[in-house]
């Protein structure tokens, strides 16, 4: 009898021991499965053009490697470790502002940035595209998650997401959207109107120190701001290799004829041609330069700006330059 009470007071206390047991382990942090509903993910998936690629859920030290995704990134408020610069200047663009941009360590040019220098910096996310570095992405893959968008240009909207996908900021997003569109929509006013704006034909003229003036079309960054204002394009720009530009000599700049054009230089203007062309008769004689209604820009923010704080700046402008 007394053996018989002292297994069954053992049998009680053991149950009351595993059910002590498995009470701490449901309310303790150990168990991964017991916590993972209430725990932060640490990681998350984005679409790239490379595929599903896993990437920090709140990335800390940000590597980007194009003018694109260096302006998404001081958009959306996120300092990058590191960025390239173009291949014609050391420094950062200047339509950023200089407190964002002062502390981030230069890692080469656009299109050939130096691999070691990305590594040293050990950031814990890139961004870049296929067009600029897609024959690196394994090896840039080897140093951090790399989120890639298929190419540049009048693809900006359409990266500008990816990359706030990739930075974990796509609340932020939607606040620049809903801004760009009060603007757009207070440019396209100012202009007097759709009808008015559509009535105004207005063309872009970059010209490139090595290569052929160009006469910009509509499938590329500045066309795609033009559209959204709703300006008018001269019938040239549909004539533009895979939309981008119509590239003439010095001798055929009247093609350019616009009511309004907007020009940029790259390179060294008296290499590029700026200056022999804008006073050459052929130029002079047209009908945007006899208006005076021809704008010379900065390069940088036009053309190569390439995202949202760019687009206002250059909608400050514009509507500026419009309404004089």
């Amino acid at each position: 009898m007394t053996t018989l009470l002292r297994d069954r007071r053992a049998l009680v206390a053991g149950s009351l021991a595993v059910t002590a047991a498995l009470t701490l382990a449901g309310c303790g942090s150990s168990d991964p499965a017991a916590d993972s509903s209430d725990s932060p993910a640490k990681t998350r998936t984005v679409s790239t053009a490379n595929g599903d690629v896993e990437v920090p859920a709140s990335p800390k030290r940000v590597v980007v490697l194009d003018s694109g995704e260096l302006d998404s990134a001081i958009t959306l408020g996120v300092r990058p470790v590191g960025a390239t610069h173009s291949a014609s200047e050391d420094a950062f663009p200047t339509y950023l502002p200089a407190s964002e941009t002062k502390d981030i360590t230069p890692v080469g040019e656009i299109a050939n940035a130096n691999l070691e220098s990305v590594a040293a910096l050990e950031p814990d996310l890139i961004l870049t595209s296929k067009v600029r570095d897609g024959e690196r992405y394994d090896e840039l893959s080897k140093i951090a998650p790399t989120v890639m968008t298929e190419a540049t240009g009048s693809a900006w909207k359409e990266n500008f997401q990816v990359h706030a996908e990739a930075l974990g900021k796509q609340a932020e997003a939607k606040k620049v959207l809903a801004t760009y569109d009060t603007q757009v929509a207070k440019v396209t006013e100012a202009l007097g109107g759709k009808e008015k704006a559509a009535a105004t034909d207005v063309n872009f003229v970059r010209f490139v120190e090595g290569a052929e003036i160009r006469i910009y079309g509509k499938q590329n960054y500045i066309g795609s701001l033009l559209a959204d204002i709703g300006t008018g394009r001269p019938p040239i720009t549909d004539k533009a290799k895979d939309g981008f530009s119509y590239d003439v000599s010095p001798e055929k700049i009247d093609l350019a004829d616009a009511d309004v054009i907007f020009t940029s230089t790259y390179g060294d203007p008296g290499k590029a041609g700026t200056t022999k062309t804008m006073n050459s008769g052929l130029w002079k004689g047209l009908k945007a330069a006899e208006n005076d209604k021809v704008f010379k820009v900065d390069d940088r923010l036009w053309i190569a700006g390439i995202g949202y704080t760019a687009a206002g700046k250059i909608l400050e402008e514009f509507e500026t330059s419009m309404t004089k």
